[in-house]
């Protein structure tokens, strides 16, 4: 036996008890509807751009509530073709929607690229919604008192409704969606890809949001905040561990109905991979993962950006004809 399948015989096994509640899906078709009832109310502006080969715009919808989302959208017109695939990046934890520069490798290969802010994170995207309750440290904690306040609920809206916008983009092929993002970015891919089967395909990197109740009890990455709010409001330790059941992705990957790639790194001690395995081991559609035994959270970086465009290549190969 190697060294990479004896170190990571652990995580393929790993199948923790769900924390799924009885009214679990009844919760997400009524968020779901909750959220398209609110009017995209889409806009986009060409901005001026260096690179001329490409048009940049920026973009704004609303999200589930009135808070308008802002993003980029990346069209690339040296193609010169009708439509395109469509790449939708959803950003790490406190991190933002980030410069069109970042996203030329994908808009290089054919993709219209799409990047949004999630709320309260993004350089100039704020947060409409109202809390009855405050919170700890940072947002993963926001409003984790009541399901239906709950930060994630939101943000996880958002990004279907870029979808949403994306579909409704005159350059955009509604067939071929991609949803890609790492960390934060990761879960929120994972949560879109089960809630919304548009998406052709997951890219997704050391993924968060995954085995929610445990890294609350090891205080991994942001949802430390959560442990810290318990702290505090002892009396609501049960509620907030039932509150974040509904937002747990291994509570929905047997919804995942499109092919997933994945990485994760095994020294990384912000989202531990054995968290994200809760998730990918309930993925019942086509799957693969990379492994990267001495990194860390930043997983593979450009090695695993060069992997996700072969794996692209090789599986939609159509896509780029």
């Amino acid at each position: 036996m190697d060294y990479l399948t004896k170190a990571s015989k652990e995580l393929f096994n790993y199948h923790p008890e769900l924390t799924k509640r009885d009214d679990f899906e009844h919760f997400w078709h009524a968020t779901i509807r909750e959220a398209h009832q609110q009017p995209l109310q889409a806009s986009r502006t060409r901005i001026d751009y260096p690179i001329h080969h490409v048009a940049v715009y920026e973009i704004t919808y609303s999200g589930m509530d009135s808070t308008p989302i802002y993003g980029w959208m990346i069209v690339p017109t040296f193609l010169q073709k009708d439509r395109y695939p469509c790449l939708i990046h959803y950003h790490g934890f406190s991190g933002s929607r980030g410069e069109p520069s970042s996203y030329m490798k994908w808009v290089m290969m054919g993709f219209v690229v799409i990047a949004v802010d999630c709320r309260d994170q993004g350089g100039r995207t704020g947060n409409h919604a109202a809390y009855s309750s405050g919170f700890s440290l940072n947002v993963a904690s926001k409003g984790i008192h009541n399901k239906y306040e709950y930060y994630y609920r939101y943000v996880y809206m958002d990004c279907l409704k870029a979808i949403d916008f994306a579909c409704g983009q005159p350059e955009v092929d509604d067939s071929r969606i991609v949803v890609e993002g790492g960390s934060q970015g990761g879960g929120l891919a994972m949560a879109v890809a089960a809630l919304d089967h548009r998406p052709e395909l997951a890219l997704v990197d050391v993924p968060s949001n995954s085995n929610l109740t445990e890294r609350v009890g090891g205080m991994y990455g942001a949802f430390a905040s959560v442990a810290e709010y318990v702290k505090k409001h002892p009396d609501k330790l049960n509620l907030v561990i039932e509150n974040l059941s509904y937002f747990d992705t291994m509570n929905m990957a047997d919804k995942i109905t499109c092919r997933v790639l994945a990485s994760v790194a095994l020294k990384d001690e912000t989202c531990p991979p054995l968290m994200y395995f809760a998730t990918y081991n309930r993925i019942t559609s086509d799957k693969d993962i990379v492994i990267y035994p001495f990194n860390g959270h930043e997983g593979g970086g450009d090695i695993q950006t060069e992997k996700k465009l072969a794996y692209v290549r090789q599986f939609f190969p159509s896509w780029f004809d």
